[in-house]
């Protein structure tokens, strides 16, 4: 990260927290009657309520006035192809089947990515209020608490956290690797939202996620914060991320 970048890293991250606020706000205020107001996407059980949209369309008028003429990329109206610069990266509701039912685990997710890699980002959850942040290099955070993933390195006592596809054939490969996984760790957790999994690998709350099958918007910040907390993380495919702790150790050399 350029040293102009990361002197503005910190207003990255406040915008994302104004934003992201706002935005979890709309969506906590719509639930009574989103529910009557739902579509799907890729299959009947990849939904999308009004909510989504309209959340969706909170954040990009607000970006549109807070950082003019920055593109935004957002799981309801895509955007733009090109990863070069700066970009924000938005799940408008990220865990919308949780949110459909009345389970709490959903959150808004903001992150600025620099040339496709995160610089600063925001995780705001409706229902508890939690507000989880990270800029490159600066760290990352709870309600202003400093996180660290735990030293877990034995993956027979590893709580591994992961999620499955909207599509079938994906879903069932998914379901045969987490099969033989079992076996292997010390239990399984399914939240039902990337971002929220990736900052409970932050809090230590998990040992490790992964998911095959993500898009930019699931982890953009979600990874960060993870990453910041000390965690690796990978994506060995376009569409594919983990996260995993590690013991802490001092920052390599610059």
């Amino acid at each position: 990260m350029s040293g102009v970048l990361a002197a503005e890293s910190e207003e990255l991250v406040r915008i994302a927290v104004t934003v992201g606020t706002e935005a979890a706000e709309l969506v906590r205020n719509a639930r009574s009657h989103a529910v009557t107001q739902v579509d799907t996407k890729s299959s009947e059980t990849d939904v999308v309520t009004a909510a989504d949209r309209a959340s969706e369309q909170l954040v990009r008028d607000r970006l549109a006035h807070l950082r003019p003429g920055e593109p935004v990329l957002g799981e309801e109206e895509g955007g733009t192809d090109s990863l070069d610069g700066l970009v924000w990266v938005v799940d408008p509701i990220d865990g919308t089947v949780n949110y459909l039912y009345g389970l709490p685990f959903y959150a808004v997710s903001i992150a600025a990515q620099l040339d496709g890699v995160s610089v600063a980002g925001a995780v705001v959850e409706p229902v508890s209020g939690r507000i989880w942040t990270a800029s490159r290099g600066g760290g990352s955070f709870c309600d202003g608490r400093p996180l660290r993933a735990a030293a877990t390195t034995r993956l027979e006592l590893s709580l591994l956290g992961t999620g499955f596809s909207y599509d079938h054939a994906r879903r069932l490969r998914q379901a045969d690797a987490i099969n033989r996984m079992l076996g292997k760790v010390r239990d399984i957790r399914r939240c039902g939202a990337a971002s929220l999994d990736l900052c409970a690998v932050a809090a230590g709350w998990e040992d490790a996620y992964i998911e095959h099958g993500l898009h930019r918007w699931d982890w953009a910040a979600g990874g960060l914060i993870a990453e910041e907390a000390g965690a690796v993380s990978g994506s060995p495919a376009p569409t594919t991320t983990a996260s995993a702790r590690r013991p802490p150790s001092p920052p390599p050399p610059a």
